[in-house]
């Protein structure tokens, strides 16, 4: 089974360095020229054939509609990003004083959760349990989702790479092929670039 996963391109709350997780926004205008930038510089694989699942987030759904027209796909909502509860919307500058942003960021903030919002070790749960089901099925998949959402994935397939969530999480436009074999282990990866 080959598994392609690309993160959406960027969002204003990237630009602005905002903490974004569960909040449903569109692409930037900068964005979507480096998407279409970043089209002609890669060789997207070809997805004929293929399941297509996205997050069902708008800037994935923008971003799968740039990359590869009006395709038909799913939404899976459990491949979403964390949601980040009160820290949504809400910059490094704006929260670095605030005792709960201090208490979780200086924490174990994969077991911590954020007010409002989930942890880590929970957002991650989730995705695992539909990457398990879309393994599963055995069909070749492309998945558009998030960084997050791509870097626990690459952490639970690679183990044995011993990178963080934040060392796996590619730029955006940006992913990974993933090769999983017929005793639904990874067998390989690819970075797209």
């Amino acid at each position: 089974m080959k598994l392609i996963l690309i993160r959406h391109g960027k969002t204003l709350a990237n630009e602005k360095r905002l903490y974004c997780g569960s909040t449903d926004i569109s692409l930037s205008k900068k964005g979507i020229r480096e998407l279409q930038s970043t089209k002609k510089k890669i060789n997207y694989p070809d997805v004929s054939g293929m399941q297509i699942v996205t997050s069902g987030k708008k800037r994935c759904e923008e971003t799968l509609a740039l990359l590869y027209g009006d395709v038909p796909h799913r939404a899976e909502k459990r491949f979403a990003e964390m949601d980040l509860g009160a820290f949504e919307m809400l910059s490094y500058k704006e929260l670095r004083k605030r005792p709960d942003f201090i208490e979780w960021i200086t924490g174990d903030n994969e077991a911590n959760k954020t007010p409002g919002g989930e942890s880590g070790n929970e957002m991650t749960a989730r995705v695992i349990e539909a990457l398990d089901e879309l393994i599963a099925s055995g069909e070749d998949t492309l998945l558009v989702t998030h960084g997050g959402v791509i870097a626990a994935i690459m952490a639970y397939l690679f183990p044995e790479d011993n990178k963080n969530r934040y060392e796996w999480q590619p730029d955006s436009g940006r992913g990974y092929i993933v090769e999983i074999s017929d005793e639904k282990r990874a067998a390989g990866k690819t970075e797209l670039r």
